[in-house]
């Protein structure tokens, strides 16, 4: 191992049983865009010769990429040579979401430590990697990058070793969080590792690799279509779709930031000023309902409430995609709804996904409630500039954001609306990324997003009959005067 301290390529060519009976029976080792990063980490080891006191330049490695080209499993590998090859190294490894750092990069990295030649040196847990012989100042922990967890990122130092910062889907991690991270590399032999798919074309990511910062890194780009792991078919089917041109396939495939200022349709400031927004309805707005029916598997059915601008008071219903198979517990959940109300109030209306749907809303019109309606996504938007009735939706839920109020849950429904891409096609219309797509690229399906925006399939008026809360034993009367619209 210490041969390898500044060779980590020859590291990951000895640490790990390539070719052996077992998980990488069928595995030659790294390709050639992960052995070229490898070859240059070693170049700038070597470059600054530290001796274990003077400390030395920042080691700062970037890479953006199209999707699947092996990234975070390089990630784990740099993870092991660090702490096998310098001891008391301190790291900190994060990424754009909590559901990519615990979901992917963090179980790559545990994965890849059990299989490592130095295993048997480390303790490998859900909370950490630590050496066993000094877990107190030789260890690698994950960090959600949240601005809120930013002093997280403060005050990792190893004075006479390695402190070094490891940012998966780099593009998404805060800008506050980067430079909290950069307090962390004044001392001993720092490094910094960043990577991923350049959704922006603004904050420290692009400034690393594209613009202002771009001298001090060491970076490249990679085209999926270059690379032994990646989905060729797959990625011929997003170029014939989109164009080679569009932002799309400049993101996921080229590498290349998008000419607008982001990738995803609806950008992340907007959906977090909607979660920290104090908003209250008008008293005699509705309560609306969207319900975005799965067709099992790991998706979920999603019932997710609207009352004008507050789209956080009433909880949402979730059920499973396996119980929800037997399609009379959701049958049941919704004539529950609809008889008994959400959140104390009388559901105006229902929205429901024709996909799955379609007999749900049947039955329940049979059941007497006809104030339920099946909505197609791909079905005609009522706006001439939007494809689809799903794009027709999102926009006015992108529009609705600026004044509306959501939860607090930047894993959930705050992060789902955030992934969805999007497209101006040849007919200059819009077209937001299907679910399909998105589930391809590996995000999850944006199931409590598409139900949100089911709320917004029509406008639906207040009910001047329903001003007051529901109260046991209440019985509308003939009342005057009422809402604005009737």
């Amino acid at each position: 191992m210490a041969e390898c301290w500044d060779d980590p390529l020859r590291f990951v060519r000895i640490a790990y049983p390539w070719g052996e009976p077992g998980e990488l029976v069928d595995e030659p080792g790294p390709d050639e865009h992960q052995a070229e990063f490898l070859r240059a980490l070693g170049a700038e080891v070597r470059r600054r010769d530290f001796d274990g006191r003077a400390p030395v330049m920042p080691v700062l490695m970037a890479e953006t990429s199209g999707h699947g080209v092996g990234k975070t499993v390089l990630g784990a590998w740099l993870v092991n040579w660090i702490m096998s090859t310098r001891p008391h190294s301190t790291g900190t490894v994060t990424a754009g979401t909590y559901q990519q750092l615990e979901s992917r990069t963090w179980s790559a990295i545990q994965r890849w430590t059990r299989l490592c030649i130095t295993a048997e040196w480390f303790d490998v847990r859900a909370s950490g990697v630590f050496c066993k012989i000094s877990p107190a100042d030789w260890k690698v922990i994950p960090q959600t990058c949240k601005e809120e967890n930013a002093q997280a990122f403060a005050g990792q130092h190893a004075l006479r070793s390695t402190s070094w910062y490891l940012f998966d889907e780099a593009s998404e991690v805060p800008d506050k969080i980067w430079d909290v991270a950069y307090g962390g590399m004044t001392d001993g032999e720092p490094m910094m590792f960043a990577w991923g798919q350049p959704i922006r074309n603004t904050g420290r990511f692009y400034e690393a690799c594209f613009g202002r910062e771009s001298s001090r890194w060491n970076h490249r780009r990679v085209d999926s279509r270059t690379s032994r792991f990646t989905n060729k078919p797959l990625i011929d089917q997003w170029i014939g779709d989109y164009g080679e041109d569009s932002d799309f396939v400049r993101v996921r495939v080229l590498g290349l930031p998008p000419s607008a200022s982001e990738l995803q349709y609806i950008d992340g400031e907007r959906v977090k000023e909607a979660s920290r927004r104090t908003v209250e309805p008008l008293v005699d707005e509705p309560v609306v309902a969207g319900f975005d029916v799965s067709g099992g598997g790991a998706a979920w059915n999603v019932i997710r409430f609207r009352r004008g601008p507050d789209a956080r008071s009433i909880p949402p219903v979730r059920i499973s995609g396996q119980d929800g198979r037997d399609r009379a517990v959701l049958i049941a959940k919704c004539a529950e709804i609809m008889r008994e109300g959400a959140g104390g109030r009388p559901v105006k209306a229902m929205f429901v996904d024709s996909a799955f749907g379609s007999p749900i809303v049947e039955r329940l019109h049979t059941l007497g409630f006809h104030n339920v309606h099946e909505v197609s996504f791909g079905g005609k938007s009522p706006d001439h500039t939007k494809e689809n009735m799903r794009a027709h939706m999102w926009a006015r839920m992108k529009d609705w954001l600026l004044v509306g109020g959501i939860p607090e849950d930047r894993d959930g429904l705050s992060l789902q609306l955030t992934r969805p891409g999007y497209h101006i096609n040849r007919s200059n219309r819009l077209v937001l990324e299907a679910k399909v797509d998105m589930v391809k690229r590996g995000e999850a399906s944006p199931d409590d997003a598409d139900a949100l925006a089911l709320t917004f399939a029509q406008p639906v008026g207040p009910d001047r009959k329903q001003e007051e809360p529901l109260r046991s034993g209440w019985t509308f009367g003939d009342r005057s005067g009422g809402g604005w619209m009737v």
